[in-house]
């Protein structure tokens, strides 16, 4: 017999209260409060906050012809780039979580859920600031203006910042955003089930944020290891608490509810399916974040003409040839990080017996490969060449 509670479920609410009371336990909150207001570029601006290998355009004819100063800014303005994607994530987590916690809070006994995600999106909150406050500071000192960093937005904006999209495909992303929001506030199953869909995306980011926050787990003396390095550790230590949420209510909680219906099913496929598309792109520029490379060819195109750099008009647009339009070492990783998030997704998804084949199987993102990615680069960079472009 199912029954719509947790207390009579007493595995499942002993998971729940274990993992909400040890992440109350370990919380980061402050310490990285403390670290972004201790922030100042020009104390870490000459050493790495990543492992090398985590740098923008690391394994292209950029980074190959790079001077171990240029590397080092592009190993920092990885970390900025990646955590201004992660911002965007954050934001529209803090949302959900919330009309979630609205749909679950309906049932018997589901405060203890409830209680968990607030905490989650506290977190949320000193993430994004931390974030904002470094990237922020790292831009205005190197460029004088934001390039991959942007003014605060709610969460029915495109999550990916970098997405293939148009004004129509943005109106009716956010169409669907607003309607899942105000169906998952009134649907226990639903909030549960977006709780599949944020596993999924924790996952990915639990791929790379392993290896970021390796970098001050290793470094030699952690102490004086820089600050946003710090960070990702501690922000890592955070989100490992909330993947293990969205596994507990993905695959557990849901247990507890009554079978969805025939149109709930449908709409929790969906949710999956826009999760393949999000997921579908992988990036010569940065391994590790799904990006649609041609609409980070303006942010790389700054890069390519600023100080750091110093190319002309011609010389970016050829380095960009070369970088985006062939097969190169950084292609591959992050070629290969999408094979292992395909990988992942699929036994995430063995346990969510409603999942249509097409998304069991993430057909959709396994049906990207290097040579569709190229023949994209190649037509994108025809037209962005033929544009009036600017510093």
């Amino acid at each position: 017999m199912i029954n719509n509670t947790i207390s009579e479920n007493q595995k499942i609410y002993k998971k729940i209260y274990l993992n909400y009371t040890r992440n109350k336990q370990q919380d980061h909150t402050i310490l990285m409060d403390e670290a972004s207001q201790a922030f100042r570029y020009e104390d870490c601006k000459d050493e790495y906050w990543n492992p090398e290998e985590f740098s923008l355009l690391y394994g292209t004819p950029v980074w190959e012809q790079a001077t171990p100063s240029q590397r080092i800014i592009l190993n920092q303005l990885y970390w900025v780039a990646y955590y201004s994607q992660i911002v965007s994530a954050e934001i529209a987590t803090i949302f959900f979580n919330q009309t979630s916690a609205a749909g679950l809070y309906a049932q018997e006994d589901f405060r203890l859920v409830c209680d968990m995600l607030d905490l989650e999106s506290m977190q949320e909150r000193a993430h994004i600031h931390a974030f904002r406050t470094i990237s922020s500071q790292v831009e205005i000192a190197l460029f004088g203006r934001h390039i991959f960093t942007y003014a605060m937005r709610g969460p029915f904006t495109e999550t990916m910042i970098y997405a293939d999209t148009n004004d129509l495909k943005t109106w009716w992303k956010k169409l669907q955003l607003h309607c899942f929001g105000l169906l998952s506030s009134d649907n226990a199953f639903l909030a549960c089930q977006y709780f599949t869909v944020r596993g999924i995306r924790t996952l990915n980011g639990k791929l790379v944020q392993h290896k970021l926050s390796n970098y001050y787990q290793k470094h030699p003396h952690p102490e004086k290891a820089p600050i946003p390095a710090k960070i990702s550790y501690y922000h890592f230590m955070d989100e490992s608490f909330h993947f293990n949420s969205s596994t507990i209510l993905s695959h557990e909680v849901v247990k507890c509810l009554k079978p969805p219906t025939v149109f709930e099913q449908f709409v929790a496929n969906l949710g999956l399916r826009g999760c393949q598309r999000d997921h579908y792109h992988f990036s010569a520029a940065i391994n590790g974040i799904f990006w649609y490379d041609p609409a980070l060819y303006s942010a790389i195109y700054q890069i390519l003409r600023s100080s750091i750099f110093n190319m002309d008009d011609h010389e970016a647009k050829e380095m960009m040839q070369l970088c985006f339009s062939q097969e190169s070492e950084g292609l591959q990783r992050s070629y290969q990080t999408h094979r292992e998030a395909i990988a992942s997704y699929k036994v995430y998804l063995e346990k969510v017996d409603y999942a249509w084949k097409i998304n069991r199987e993430m057909s959709l993102m396994a049906s990207n490969s290097i040579p569709q990615y190229l023949a994209t680069q190649k037509k994108a960079l025809a037209l962005f060449n033929r544009k009036k472009t600017y510093e």
